[in-house]
Parts: structure tokens; C-alpha cells; sequence
């Protein structure tokens, strides 16, 4: 898979983790404190809010756009961070930028060390990126409560009963799954974000590989290696071989890509309704 694909999927995993939690409250939001006073703890950067120029509502939401469309597969789509890329909220170039020139200059050149590539955009565009990405920092440093994870009880919102029915029709799980099989104890294994997780994206999920040479040898096992010009795999005995990919057929069965293909069709009621038919097997 691909570094876009897996950054796709760290999107939407966020996505998912915040359509999972619409009321969800600080810890300490309940705590007494004068009236006025700015929170002690905050979810972003620690201290007191940055200080930056104004933005219209209109930059801001076009820099919204702009970040969907270009950073948001490595950042997440509201700055707090993805699989490759850091949480923007808590950047300690963002909290010193004032009017883009700390944020601009890094769009501008990129950070190719570190994997990030330059961006040909306008000075109207970086700047309505540098307002999107400085309200964004504001949104999560004026949120009380110094966490921001998932509680387990958090993600108990769906229907188990319709999620089995889901997994067993409509989704098509059965194929590769069971509840006594494979996932068997699954939610004993795994509990709260980590089950949540695994259910969208299964990391750890081998590749597996069928081959058959030009002589009309077969070989079944692990893929452990892929380019455009060479493929590689072990066998029962745990030999590894390798051959040309234009001298062999070849399948090549990834069961994480598959789960990358369902979330396309999943509704959020289906996602809710299937983890907590998930989470009933333990």
C-alpha cells in the first residue's frame, strides 16, 4: 500500500473517531474557576493563547478547502495530526506565526527532509491556509480538559443486533471472517480505539501471495516482498523465493486493502452498529 492510501486511511480513522463523539466533554470541564479566567490546562499547546492577526471568516473557510485538498491526508483533516504528519495544533511554528510568514515559508519550500513536499500556491491561498491552520490551533487550545483520547463507554453507541445482521449480509465480513473463527475473543484482544482500529484497518493483517511458474509450479504463502519488476514470498517450510514478475501469474490477497475498500460503502449508522456487534465477542 501505497504512503497516500495509508494516509487516506488515517484520515478517515479520524474522521470516524469524531463522528463517534459528538457530545463529548472534558474531564475537568465541571471544575469551578473565576469567572473569566482562561482554563489551566488545554487540549493544544500548553500556556497562554498565541497571539495572530485576524481572518475573515471567508479566509478561513477557504483555507479549510484548501487544506482538505492538500494536507489533510498527512495532517488530519482538522490539523490535529495523521499518520505522517504532525499535529499542526500543538506546531511550535504555527503558535509563533503571526501573519503566515513562519507557516508560509515551510508551504513555500517544504520540509523534504522529513517528507513533506513544496507547495505552488498563492500568497492569497498560503494565507488563507495560515488562517484555517491558526483557527484550528485556537479551536483545540480553547477546549478544558487535558485529554484527548477515547474512552471505551465513548465508542457504546451502535446496535448489536444490527451490526451482526450487517456483518454477516449486507457487509459481506463472512467471506473472510468469523465470530468463532478468527475473531473469536476479538474484543478481549482489543478494547475501545484499538478495537475501533482494527475493525477499519487491520495493520498487523499478513498479505498473502499465490503464484504459478511458467512450468506450472504453485506456491502459497506470505508476501514478503512486492516492487513493479520483482515479487517475493515464503512457502510452508519458510523458504523464501522470489521471481520476475513478468515470468509468473500471480494473486496477491491483502485482506487490510479490502477493509481500505468497504469504508467507501459503510454508513456511519453501519460502522456504530458493527463495532458493537464487535464488541460483543469476547
Amino acid at each position: 500500500m501505497n504512503l497516500l492510501t495509508k494516509c487516506a486511511v488515517s484520515a478517515a480513522l479520524l474522521t470516524m473517531a469524531s463522528a463517534f463523539l459528538p457530545n463529548l466533554t472534558a474531564q475537568n470541564a465541571n471544575t469551578p474557576r473565576p469567572q473569566g479566567a482562561r482554563p489551566q490546562v488545554t487540549v493544544g499547546s500548553q500556556g497562554p493563547m498565541p497571539v495572530h492577526a485576524k481572518f475573515t471568516e471567508q479566509q478561513i473557510e477557504n483555507g479549510g478547502t484548501l487544506f482538505l485538498q492538500n494536507c489533510a491526508f498527512c495532517h488530519g483533516k482538522d490539523a490535529s495530526g495523521g499518520e505522517s504528519g504532525p499535529d499542526l495544533t500543538r506546531s511550535k511554528v504555527v503558535s509563533g506565526d503571526k501573519e503566515g510568514e513562519g507557516i508560509g515559508q515551510v508551504v513555500r519550500n517544504g520540509r523534504l527532509d522529513k517528507g513533506m513536499p513544496r507547495f505552488n500556491l498563492g500568497d492569497s491561498e498560503i494565507l488563507s491556509l495560515v488562517a484555517f491552520i491558526h483557527s484550528q490551533q485556537d479551536k483545540a487550545m480553547s477546549q478544558t480538559g487535558n485529554r484527548k483520547g477515547v474512552e471505551e463507554s465513548d465508542l457504546h453507541t451502535g446496535n448489536a443486533e444490527a451490526g451482526k445482521k450487517y456483518f454477516e449480509t449486507t457487509g459481506g465480513c463472512v467471506k473472510c471472517h468469523s465470530a468463532t473463527g478468527d475473531l473469536a475473543k476479538v474484543a478481549s484482544r482489543y478494547s475501545g480505539l484499538q478495537l475501533l482500529e482494527q475493525m477499519l484497518y487491520p495493520r498487523q493483517a499478513k498479505a498473502t501471495i499465490s503464484v504459478k511458474t511458467a512450468s506450472g509450479q504453485t506456491y502459497d504463502g506470505p508476501l514478503e516482498y512486492q516492487d513493479e519488476f520483482h515479487i517475493g514470498m515464503k512457502d510452508s517450510f519458510g523458504v523464501y523465493h522470489s521471481w520476475p514478475v513478468s515470468a509468473v501469474t500471480f494473486k496477491v490477497n491483502n485482506p487490510a486493502e479490502q477493509h481500505v475498500e468497504i469504508m467507501s460503502r459503510y454508513t456511519d449508522k453501519d460502522m456504530h452498529d458493527v463495532l458493537a456487534y464487535i464488541q460483543t465477542l469476547k
